[in-house]
């Protein structure tokens, strides 16, 4: 179960059964998987995308990026991965699919920061 110990009282002290945490410890992990894998295919479905992400390099109000490939694993209810682009990579953790053509991902060093990419730039205005 993922739920620390301290989640696991409280959500016993208003009322759920170890079966009941046991049932939304998996629906959990299964959700982040669920989203790793339309994160992936996301990224799959389309060679170029567009970032809300402030490059130093661009003055564009979203930049183009050409996409290689996203690498995402899940691990309980953390996601992490790698997501390559034609120049540069970036270590992710979490995201979530704001929308068929639009999703969100934290990017690590060295951007450190939310970043949402799109399809095209009208999905990210």
């Amino acid at each position: 179960m993922h739920f620390d110990q301290r989640t696991q009282r409280a959500l016993r002290a208003v009322g759920l059964e170890t079966d009941d945490l046991r049932a939304a410890s998996e629906a959990v992990v299964a959700s982040v998987a669920d989203d790793a894998d339309a994160l992936m295919t996301f990224f799959d479905a389309h060679d170029v995308v567009y970032s809300d992400m402030d490059l130093a390099h661009s003055t564009a109000e979203f930049p183009e990026h050409e996409v290689e490939y996203a690498d995402i694993t899940t691990h309980a209810a953390e996601m992490r991965g790698w997501l390559r682009f034609d120049t540069w990579g970036v270590p992710i953790e979490d995201g979530r699919v704001l929308g068929e053509e639009h999703v969100e991902l934290t990017l690590g060093p060295t951007i450190h920061d939310r970043v949402r990419f799109g399809s095209d730039r009208e999905v990210l205005r």
